[in-house]
């Protein structure tokens, strides 16, 4: 059987993080400048093979402070590592209803850690161009210290400015090419 590839198609697809600021309520976070290839036997993406990138001075939170604080050495350091990275090492069906767990290697700072993500097929569809289209809802959280992105700062009431636990929440549509 022939392979299938897939690449992305970034008008419709979104990497987003969520992290608790204040240990209360939830600053949002994507990066724009992403890549994601696929391949796989057929169509019901039983057995895919996923690579995935983004640029770390892509991040965008809505607020260029912010936003230039996590491309700094406390974080991403941009400059020094350009990329996040990920690569599927399994991809295990869960259930009847397009559940799966996504497992890989993911590699923030040049340090590269195993994850698990849940994965939702939403399906195929044909858009009014003909392309083949796969969409899945992918999900999961990572501790960022993990990967070395140790920077806080302590709250006089307790507790820490920033959280860490990151919530990963993706939307992603692949098209056939």
């Amino acid at each position: 059987m022939a392979t299938i590839n897939w690449v992305v198609d970034p008008t419709h697809s979104e990497i987003g993080f969520k992290v608790k600021h204040l240990m209360f309520t939830n600053v949002s976070g994507k990066f724009k400048n992403f890549s994601i290839t696929a391949q796989s036997a057929d169509e019901a993406f039983d057995t895919p093979q996923i690579s995935f990138t983004a640029e770390t001075g892509s991040v965008d939170t809505g607020n260029e402070q912010r936003d230039g604080h996590l491309k700094s050495p406390d974080f991403f350091d941009a400059e020094k590592f350009p990329e996040i990275s990920f690569t599927s090492t399994a991809y295990n069906k869960l259930d009847d209803d397009g559940n799966y767990e996504l497992t890989g290697n993911l590699t923030i700072m040049g340090t590269t850690k195993p994850v698990k993500l849940a994965v939702e097929f939403g399906g195929l569809a044909k858009d009014p161009w003909g392309n083949v289209k796969a969409g899945f809802t992918i999900t999961g959280k990572i501790n960022r210290k993990d990967w070395g992105l140790n920077w806080n700062a302590a709250l006089e009431t307790g507790g820490v400015l920033v959280s860490d636990d990151v919530r990963i929440n993706a939307e992603v549509q692949l098209v056939k090419s």
